[in-house]
């Protein structure tokens, strides 16, 4: 497909952007606690939400439509012009977050993207197509999560970046730093899980 007609977001070089990558089903309030705790901490100005169209690692038999989860995660965030929802990997066609980076730095030029993941994520982001491709692409940002703690930290992934890990005091600089680099952020954690809430929604 072309990608000519493509709408981003409102951006322009110079922002700080994070880039927040799920399925979001459902989104909870532990998908807000990461891009609030990574506004603040990381200094950014902007939070994009990837609402991805199904992710290549998870089975996507009963995900509802892209658009009513887009929905959902409007209606949990707010009226907070900070966090912006968009289904941009659907308008150009990338089921995998190295492409998605690939298109946006391509799209931004002189933007400062880092890529946001729960820690859960990062304890499996050596399965995640040319993962090592994306550390190397934009900084990155680690939020706690409970129960993935030490698995996050003793990661495959954290094991092969550990010369490229920043202390948690030099977070405000990350979104300008060159990749690969990242930061573990520690701090208030949410019990909330998608998987959780679809088991308590399937049994109601």
């Amino acid at each position: 497909m072309t990608h000519t007609t493509i709408s981003l977001p409102p951006h322009t070089s110079g922002l700080r952007i994070g880039l927040f990558g799920g399925s979001f089903n459902p989104p909870h309030e532990g998908h807000l606690l990461v891009a609030r705790t990574a506004l603040k901490r990381l200094k950014l100005d902007r939070v994009w939400w990837l609402v991805t169209p199904g992710n290549p690692l998870k089975e996507i038999a009963g995900l509802p439509s892209q658009a009513e989860r887009m929905a959902q995660c409007r209606a949990l965030i707010g009226p907070d012009p900070r966090i912006i929802v968009t289904g941009i990997e659907a308008e150009i066609g990338t089921r995998y977050t190295e492409e998605t980076i690939r298109f946006l730095k391509s799209r931004c030029p002189g933007v400062n993207f880092v890529w946001l993941m729960g820690a859960d994520n990062l304890a499996s982001f050596h399965r995640w197509r040319n993962w090592r491709a994306i550390a190397g692409a934009v900084p990155m940002a680690v939020i706690d999560r409970p129960g993935s703690t030490l698995r996050a930290a003793s990661s495959r992934a954290a094991q092969t970046f550990s010369a490229a890990r920043r202390n948690e005091r030099e977070a405000a600089h990350l979104a300008t730093m060159p990749a690969p680099a990242w930061v573990f952020l520690h701090g208030r954690r949410s019990e909330a899980s998608s998987t959780a809430l679809r088991a308590r929604l399937a049994g109601a």
